[in-house]
Formats: C-alpha cells, sequence, structure tokens
C-alpha cells in the first residue's frame, strides 16, 4: 500500500511540477505528457524499479482514462450541431486512418523482422489504451508492451503534428482533428483542444470511432498481412 501510494503521490507531482513549466513557456518540448513521462523513465532506471512495482500505483492513474475520455462529451454537445452535418466525412477519414494505421504498421514491423509477438502488440498503437490493450490480448500481443507503442504513437503524433500539417498544407479544422484523433488517440486530442475548441471536438470523435473500427477490423487484417 505504501508503495503504491508513493508511485500515485511521485506521478501527480512529476505532472503538476511539469504543467507548471510549461504554463509558463509553452514549446512543443514542454509539453507535460513528454516531460513527465520522460523523468519517471529516468526515475526508475536510475533507482532500479520494475515497471510492475510502478504500476501498484501508476494503475489507478491509468483508470481515470476512461473517465477522462467521458468528459470529453461536453465540447462534443456544445458542436453537435456541426458533427451531425459533417458525420460522413469524419467517419470516411476515421475508418481510412483506421486501415492505414493498422496496415502501415504490419508491414512496417514485418519488413523490420520484428517477432509475431511484437507485431500483434503494435496492431492497435493509434487507439486509445484500454482499448488497445484489449486488442492486444485478443489478438496474441503483449498488453503492457502494447501501452508503450501507444504512447509511442501518442508522443510521436505530437511531435510531429506541426510538420505534418505544415507540409501538407493542411488547415482545415474537421481534417486536422480527424487526423489527430486517429492517429495519435487522447494525446493528440488535447493538443487539438488546446489549439481550436472545435478541432478537438472532431479529435475526440474521431479517436472514440477509430477505437471501435480498429476493435472491429484489427483481427481481420491481422490474419491477412501475417
Amino acid at each position: 500500500m505504501s508503495t503504491a501510494l508513493l508511485m500515485m503521490v511521485m506521478t501527480i507531482a512529476i505532472y503538476l511540477a511539469t504543467l507548471f513549466v510549461y504554463r509558463r513557456h509553452r514549446r512543443l518540448y514542454t509539453t507535460p505528457v513528454i516531460v513527465s513521462t520522460a523523468l519517471i523513465v529516468i526515475i526508475l532506471l536510475v533507482f532500479h524499479l520494475p515497471y510492475e512495482t510502478y504500476m501498484t500505483g501508476g494503475k489507478w492513474i491509468d483508470r481515470l482514462l476512461g473517465p477522462a475520455v467521458v468528459a470529453l462529451a461536453y465540447p462534443l454537445y456544445q458542436f453537435r450541431d456541426i458533427l451531425k452535418k459533417m458525420f460522413v466525412p469524419i467517419m470516411t477519414g476515421t475508418v481510412i486512418g483506421a486501415v492505414v494505421g493498422i496496415v502501415s504498421g504490419l508491414l512496417l514491423s514485418k519488413w523490420a523482422g520484428f517477432s509475431d509477438l511484437i507485431i500483434h502488440s503494435i496492431v492497435p498503437k493509434s487507439v486509445t489504451t484500454p482499448v488497445a490493450m484489449s486488442i492486444s490480448e485478443s489478438t496474441g500481443g503483449v498488453m503492457p508492451l502494447t501501452a508503450v507503442f501507444v504512447m509511442i504513437a501518442g508522443i510521436g503524433g505530437l511531435l510531429i503534428h506541426p510538420f505534418v500539417l505544415k507540409v501538407s498544407g493542411l488547415t482545415h479544422r474537421i481534417g486536422r482533428g480527424v487526423g489527430m484523433g486517429s492517429a495519435s488517440h487522447a494525446i493528440g486530442t488535447s493538443a487539438s483542444m488546446e489549439r481550436d475548441t472545435l478541432e478537438g471536438s472532431i479529435s475526440t470523435v474521431a479517436m472514440v470511432l477509430s477505437a471501435v473500427i480498429v476493435s472491429i477490423i484489427a483481427p481481420g487484417l491481422t490474419l491477412l498481412f501475417m
């Protein structure tokens, strides 16, 4: 119990400290999710703390991800008329994003010579953690490894999305929201929400739809390309 409490307090304290810095120096490299994750990893390595030990307390924070996603329903209500009007483009873009996310992960990991275990863990990388871990378990992956890949996809999208949006010339809020939500799940959605409420709402819809779509098509595409 004391270990779990210590891990929880440490995680919350690190996040609040990085959030304090970010609010005064808003830069991509000061984003709390990136800095706090790096600091926690360094602490675990320096003090030789196993991941299992950290998760005795970290799992309780992880379980708050579900309610946090549900809280995104409020901006959806605000823009419900726009979302209804643009449902077909949003749905189309999300389906394409889900397929590309799965197939690209499968093909690139096979090309790199990864084992089947790692490939199955990579498949659901572009959806939010609870859903990704369930998909990974059902397809033969390793849930903790999937959680790592989900973080890499989210943080990677957060880091490179300004460059991608600039090169592609994508300025429409709906297009940007669909891209962020279907590729970088909750981390990308938080960045979209911070930039623009409508874009963040679109990203939320894309994130939820992507989770449903990937859950349905991931097993079939895995069998097809394996």
